[in-house]
């Protein structure tokens, strides 16, 4: 008998994926690395892997992928990673390496059920009711003079987006959100679509046999690889496991981000408004006087949070606002158990189930606040810093969310974290205790119970001190507020003038980046485009076609702006970007800290600060050919004691200066000479 082939090596998949890339060629960090996936599959021990842009990480840990027995799962923090994956890197992969591995791979995406629409839903909706529930649902009815008017508005351009999404829905093979193009606001998807914790599941959904939220999942059984997302990771873990299929390798790209994901999944608020909805949607449920105890209840936490300032609750509930949760968990409670049971056989299951849910989920959030574990920080909330209108509502959130993932990551599985940007410090500790791969401060901890796990660096293929500068205006006065003091103005339009545009400003705060937009209109001809002004999107595609430009914003710009060439040569950073005092979690986190004998600064604030920093350093060199210069604002980087070298050991190894004709020089050759 003929013994079977012997598997291809990583190495013989790697140089079959690279030809495949047009001009592609073998780069050291990204072999070590596919070596080190591989070594960890094999031994059982997670691993952390920073890899530098330009590394080609994604081949790096997809090529070992493909030799494990069952599905492997890559979870992306962006739907532009997500995007890549899906769009560009595996069909090319599978493509590659199929002549090698003797069949073509297969791979599938994996969403929440939210991301799908919901043929149940669609069907419940009606062109009289679906405009108003989903105005009302978002407070888009207003009030006021021409209040009517906007209402019938709103309702008639919902009402269009229903009938595109009705008829999109006999053509789509997939219902995933993401293919519809153009899209639908979210408050016409709300109405055709499904969370999680409503659905009533297919075998009681009459369109379970339909469901494209299921047809999803059954895919995802059967591919070799399966990409899914960081939110719907953090779901599934705290939900025990159920949702994306067992599998023996995960691989979390994007891991700085994970941390945080979870703690959103784990989050939860409950206001007045949240109140409202539930209580609407029990109505047909519930006895009269069973929906108008719940409408007093809502009404009287609106009282007990216009007690309250905004802020974090550092003293615990206040009495009237106890009381009012006290009084809303007896009426959630009281309430679903008026529901019953969910049966395939009830008239509407799918609203029953969506009516139960809601009101079981705020008596759980009620109940949590009330406890007052000290695992969790809760707060309330108030006008945002837009001046937008008081919706007060009480958040929880738990205080850190390591133990949970040590608790539930890593079991039965390997774990492979990648990222840019791991090392801080040049050192992986804060972002292993962040995931729960090792204690924290003033943690005591079971070796044997702690994850083995071990890290590396591949670097870049990147000559960032040839190709980049690092500079650190030390003559600038420390920030002392949250816009852009005068010298920092003048200082920037100083930089900015001698490149002649080409500039990517990042900005701790909206009011800084307004502030710098005023003082380049007012002083140059440059185009500035400032975030906020236009969609994101249109703003980059303008920053890459127009030399001449700049481009302002805040901190979505710090992460998801690409943009090689040189169309962006000079990165203006105003100043070190800190948590900020009145960010709840961060606050309390940094209190715990103190609380413990360590110091909340330097084991929550400068880890933070380190992250966000190196992620906006990182906009400058996308590729072999880019040159610039990063500008930072904030002296603090170079006169700070301690943190100033952190952050700096936290950042790509450019030429460091302090020199400001140093580097006024470097820009005006720069605009000379392309």
């Amino acid at each position: 008998m003929t013994p079977p082939p012997k598997p291809p090596s990583v190495d013989e998949l790697l140089t079959a994926a690279i030809g495949a890339v047009p001009g592609g060629e073998p780069r050291p960090g990204q072999q070590r690395m596919a070596a080190a996936v591989q070594h960890a599959v094999d031994s059982g021990e997670h691993l952390l892997v920073q890899a530098g842009t330009g590394t080609g990480k994604s081949l790096a840990y997809l090529v070992p992928a493909l030799l494990v027995d069952g599905p492997v799962v890559v979870s992306t923090a962006t739907l532009a990673l997500q995007s890549q994956l899906v769009d560009h890197d595996l069909p090319r992969l599978c493509e590659a390496v199929e002549p090698v591995l003797r069949r073509r791979p297969t791979f599938a995406v994996l969403k929440g059920r939210h991301h799908y629409l919901c043929l149940a839903r669609l069907e419940q909706s009606t062109g009289e009711d679906e405009p108003q529930d989903a105005l009302l649902e978002t407070g888009g009815a207003g009030g006021g003079t021409g209040g009517g008017t906007r209402w019938l508005g709103e309702a008639g351009r919902i009402g269009k987006q229903m009938q595109r999404l009705r008829d999109w829905a006999l053509e789509s093979e997939t219902g995933d959100r993401d293919e519809l193009d153009p899209g639908v606001d979210d408050s016409a998807w709300r109405l055709v679509s499904m969370p999680a914790r409503e659905c009533v599941g297919a075998t009681r959904c009459p369109y379970g046999a339909e469901c494209f939220a299921e047809a999803s999942r059954a895919r995802a059984r059967e591919a070799d690889i399966v990409v899914t997302n960081h939110s719907l990771l953090a779901v599934d873990m705290l939900a025990g496991r159920h949702i994306v299929p067992p599998h023996r390798l995960l691989i979390v790209d994007e891991a700085h981000e994970l941390a945080d994901r979870v703690t959103s999944a784990a989050q939860a608020e409950l206001g007045p408004e949240l109140v409202d909805r539930v209580a609407r949607r029990a109505r047909s449920f519930v006895e009269g006087e069973v929906y108008e105890g719940l409408a007093e209840a809502g009404e009287g936490l609106a009282a007990g949070l216009a007690q309250v300032r905004p802020g974090r609750l550092t003293a615990g509930l206040p009495p009237a606002l106890r009381d009012a949760l006290t009084t809303l968990d007896a009426a959630l409670r009281h309430a679903a158990g008026g529901i019953g049971d969910v049966k395939a056989d009830d008239p509407d299951p799918v609203r029953k189930q969506q009516a139960k849910s809601g009101l079981t989920e705020l008596s759980e959030t009620a109940q949590r606040l009330l406890a007052e574990s000290g695992q969790d920080v809760a707060w309330v909330t108030g006008p945002d810093r837009a001046g937008g209108p008081d919706r007060r509502a009480v958040v929880v959130a738990p205080l850190s969310v390591a133990g949970t993932l040590a608790t539930h990551l890593y079991h039965e599985r390997t774990v492979v974290g990648t990222s840019a940007t791991l090392a801080l410090g040049g050192r992986f500790d804060a972002i292993a205790r962040a995931l729960g791969l090792a204690p924290g401060p003033a943690q005591n901890s079971d070796p044997q119970e702690t994850p083995q796990w071990t890290s590396l660096d591949v670097g870049s293929p990147f000559e960032y001190r040839r190709q980049g500068i690092l500079y650190v205006a030390a003559h600038l006065p420390r920030p002392t507020q949250s816009g852009l003091s005068d010298p920092a103005g003048e200082h920037l339009l100083e930089l900015v003038q001698a490149l002649g545009g080409r500039t990517l400003g990042l900005f701790s705060s909206r009011r800084a980046a307004e502030r710098a937009a005023e003082v380049l209109r007012a002083k140059t001809d440059l185009t500035v485009l400032l975030q906020g002004e236009q969609s994101l999107p249109l703003l980059v595609r303008r920053f890459r076609e127009d030399r001449a430009s700049c481009l302002l914003g805040v901190l979505s710009l710090w992460q998801g702006v690409d943009v090689p060439g040189d169309a962006c040569q000079l990165v203006v950073i105003d100043r070190l970007p800190f948590p900020r005092p009145d960010e709840p979690l961060a606050a309390a986190r940094s209190d715990a800290v103190d609380a413990a004998g360590g110091s909340g600064f330097a084991a929550v604030s400068v880890p933070v600060a380190a992250v966000r920093l190196a992620q906006g350093v990182g906009r400058l060199i996308r590729s072999a050919e880019d040159k610039g210069v990063v500008a930072v604002l904030d002296p603090r980087l170079e006169t700070a004691r301690g943190y100033g070298g952190y952050l700096r050991a936290s950042l790509p190894p450019f030429w460091y200066t302090t020199e400001t004709g140093t580097v006024l020089a470097a820009l005006r050759r720069l605009a000379a000479t392309t």
